[in-house]
């Protein structure tokens, strides 16, 4: 078992289907394309930082 915690997500459309797009392109589900994008981000918010 994994110590992720639930969390509802709303998107408008646009994000919505981007999101899935994504997921197919990359052989992910949208939840992993979602978290995926978020290390992402956080990673070069990281960097900027330092």
């Amino acid at each position: 078992m994994t110590d992720r915690k639930p969390m509802q997500l709303r998107l408008p459309p646009d994000l919505k289907d981007w999101i899935k797009d994504q997921a197919e392109c990359n052989g992910r589900s949208q939840n992993s394309e979602v978290v995926q994008v978020i290390r992402a981000a956080k990673a070069r918010a990281e960097q900027t930082a330092a």
